[in-house]
């Protein structure tokens, strides 16, 4: 197993932003939604807290999927932020997603406690993971529903290099050493479960999803 190699935890460029935004990320995120229906049948109603929200697009997918709810995303990298205002303008699902600048753990949801918590690609470019989890045992509700989808580390830097290869071919430069080194900086499915039995989460269920992701999904404890 090549050893964890922590990235940079925002995305402060403009250009890394803009590439990100623009970048056809339809099938994953819509995934992601799919995904957390399959976890969490039936119907999502009130405030949902997206972390590491960045432009936006799942969180306008979330809420279009979900026209009872309500999404405040956060995201601590203003670039990204910025990026997402082209998503937002003229998307019918806009007033009901609300994103605001802050990073992990100081900044929370104004609106928490939140029965729904979801979190995209968020965990790998945390230097302390621990800020994810005590962020969602802060701001979620008894109960919450937690959908964490991130990527996993591969065993080896050849195996790195084949899925760039494979997925991000004809991806813009910075879109492929973005994901390259996102791979390097992710978890193991074993890391996360340590981390989770640290937070007292140990009622969550990790599971590899594909070659490259793995989901973390549980519910809150009822009571503290």
């Amino acid at each position: 197993m090549i050893p964890r190699r922590p990235e940079p935890e925002l995305m402060l460029e403009p250009e890394q932003a803009r590439a990100y935004a623009e970048a056809d990320f339809a099938a994953p995120h819509e995934g992601f939604v799919d995904a957390f229906a399959e976890a969490f049948p039936g119907p999502v109603t009130g405030p949902v807290l997206d972390l590491g929200c960045g432009p936006g697009d799942v969180s306008l997918r979330f809420a279009t999927r979900y026209p009872d709810c309500e999404v405040d995303g956060l995201d601590g990298a203003p670039a990204m932020l910025a990026a997402g205002d082209a998503l937002m303008a003229g998307h019918p699902a806009a007033d009901r997603v609300h994103l605001a600048e802050g990073c992990l753990p100081e900044a929370r949801g104004p609106r928490a406690p939140y029965a729904t918590i979801i979190s995209n690609s968020l965990l790998h470019h945390l230097h302390d993971p621990a800020a994810l989890w005590q962020t969602i045992a802060r701001d979620g509700a008894p109960g919450a529903a937690v959908f964490i989808m991130d990527l996993r580390r591969p065993d080896t830097t050849e195996t790195v290099r084949a899925l760039v290869a494979e997925y991000a071919a004809d991806a813009p430069p910075v879109l492929r050493h973005d994901f390259e080194h996102s791979l390097h900086a992710a978890f193991t499915p074993d890391e996360v479960q340590q981390q989770l039995a640290a937070a007292g989460l140990e009622g969550f269920t990790v599971t590899v999803t594909s070659d490259r992701h793995m989901t973390i999904v549980g519910r809150l404890p009822e009571t503290a």
